[in-house]
Formats: C-alpha cells, structure tokens, sequence
C-alpha cells in the first residue's frame, strides 16, 4: 500500500481532510499542544484518517537524543499524543549539525526509549550520512533496533525499512521547499515506491515543498489512474503562466518575480511542462506594474504569439 499525505496542513483542516487520508504533524515539533486541543483534531478527522506525529525539537535539537530528564519527558509527551491520535508512527529529524559521530548517542536513545508499540522512524540530514561506510553502519544500526531511516528518495534511498517505508519530500531546488514536482519527476517517485510496495511493505510519501497540496494530490490521481491532472489550473500557454503570476503582489522587480513565483510549472504548450523562473529569465531587469505588463514582456521576447 502506498499512503499520501503533507508534512503539516496545507490547508484548512476541513478541506485536507476531504482531499487526503494522512498527515504527518509538524506542529509537535515546535510546541507541546494542550492534550484537550489534540483530542479536538482527532474528532474533526474522519474515523480512517491517519496521523503521524513529529517529535519535539527538545528531544532531537537541544537533548540531541541524549536520554536527560527533559528529552525523556518530551518522549513520554510525544507518546501522550500518539495515542489520542492513534497515531503509530512517530518521526525524530536531526539537524544537519547532528552528524555520523553522535550515531552511538542516538542508538542508545532509541534502544533506551519505551516506544509502547509505536514505530519509530528518524530522518538524517546532511551528505556525511551519504558516505558509504556511514550508510552501511547506520543501516546495521537502525536494523538492530528496529528503527525505519527516513529519506527523500530523490537524494537517497534508506539504509533500513521495516515492513513501513517512510519517505519526505522537500523538493529539488536550489532553495529547500521553493519547488513543485514535475510529472515525471512524480512519475519516477511512483515507480521506486511500488518496486518497495511490491515486497509488502506499506509506504508512506509525506510531500514536505510549497506545492505539497497540489502535488500530492497529482501524485495520488497518478497512482489511482495511471495519468496526472494539469497543472495551472488546467490552462496551457500564456493562460498557464497568468494563472501563476496573477497571483502575486505588484509591483515587482524581476528578482521578486523570480523568487515568488520562479519554481512554479507552467505548461507551455499540451504535455510540455517547464518552470515559471526559464521563462521570466529573458525578461529585462525591471520593476512590473501588473501580470499584464508581464505577460506582454514574455511575448515582446518571443515566448509567446
């Protein structure tokens, strides 16, 4: 099986829960929410509906998995939460500062934890963790306790996985989020998680850039049908790229255009997606009163008829 959802609700919460089935809750990572105010989401959410749950930044970022009383009692908090939420997963994600040589810290933190059942999945950062000789420890290491590694499958795949794979989507640019997948882009996702739904293991695919909504949503049509929606709105040529840059704010510089708006697919003609940024790139460096003066640029440069 393969499950999709978004790191955190990328819309109100009466509309995710019409449009997906899972979540991963990110708000735990930064603040411990009123047990009261949790059970109030679980009810809003449909009976099948599933969460999964992010733990505190105090157990991966200030205990950095160090088993003290503060990190022990985020733990314990954490669990607290999952068990409101039915939630049986719960994801730890260090930062790029935590690196191979706390691996031994973070092996007695999860052997020393009482996980109750739970399944507990940690997502590294940082290319050190990449080096063969560290991803063949740390596979042997999660392997032993039991704890699935969480990757973005674009950059690696990971070292260990239960019969739960776990994967995190934070996009391709050169800007972490600033980034929306391309058909076949999620072509290629679909195709490595059905090679891991083929050996019985359930995957879950947690979109994680400023698209997630939307991409997910064309993720999980493409799973279902074979094919992928449009994009923009459905429109294609200048009536793509107006409904993207219809949005913004003016006036704006080139430069602001570029980073608002310049990670965006547009489709250019039937089939043929590109992004929003190859296209203002040929724009003279100026300050635009409207998308109209835009859209009239764009065809002065030969983009468009």
């Amino acid at each position: 099986m393969i499950k999709v959802g978004c790191c955190g609700f990328a819309a109100s919460m009466k509309r995710y829960f019409e449009a997906f089935g899972l979540v991963e809750l990110n708000r735990t990572f930064y603040e411990y929410p009123r047990l009261k105010t949790v059970e109030g989401w679980r009810e809003k959410a449909p009976e099948a509906f599933e969460f999964t749950v992010k733990a505190h930044q105090d157990v991966t970022h200030k205990a950095k998995m160090r088993l003290d009383e503060g990190c022990l009692k985020a733990f314990e908090y954490m669990k607290q939460i999952c068990k409101i939420l039915k939630a049986r997963i719960l994801l730890f994600q260090t930062s790029g500062s935590f690196g191979p040589e706390r691996l031994s810290e973070a092996e007695k933190f999860f052997g020393g934890v009482d996980r109750e059942g739970l399944t507990l999945v940690w997502e590294t950062r940082g290319s050190e963790w990449e080096k063969p000789e560290v991803y063949e420890r740390l596979g042997q290491v999660l392997s032993s306790l039991d704890v699935v590694h969480v990757t973005d499958p674009f950059r690696v795949l990971p070292a260990y996985t239960s019969q739960i794979v776990y994967f995190r989507l934070h996009g391709l640019g050169e800007e972490l989020y600033y980034y929306q997948y391309t058909d076949d882009e999620l072509r290629s996702l679909g195709e490595i998680a059905k090679k891991f739904e083929a050996k019985g293991k359930t995957v879950y695919v947690l979109f994680n850039n400023l698209s997630m909504f939307e991409d997910g949503l064309r993720f999980m049509q493409y799973l279902s049908t074979g094919k992928f929606p449009k994009i923009a709105g459905g429109s294609v040529g200048l009536e793509s790229v107006k409904s993207v840059i219809g949005k913004t704010r003016y006036p704006a510089a080139k430069s602001v255009l570029v980073k608002r708006v310049g990670w965006r697919l547009v489709e250019i003609e039937e089939g043929r997606q590109v992004r929003l940024g190859e296209l203002l790139a040929e724009l003279p460096s100026k300050t635009y009163r409207d998308a109209d003066e835009v859209l009239k640029a764009l065809r002065a440069v030969g983009k468009f008829s």
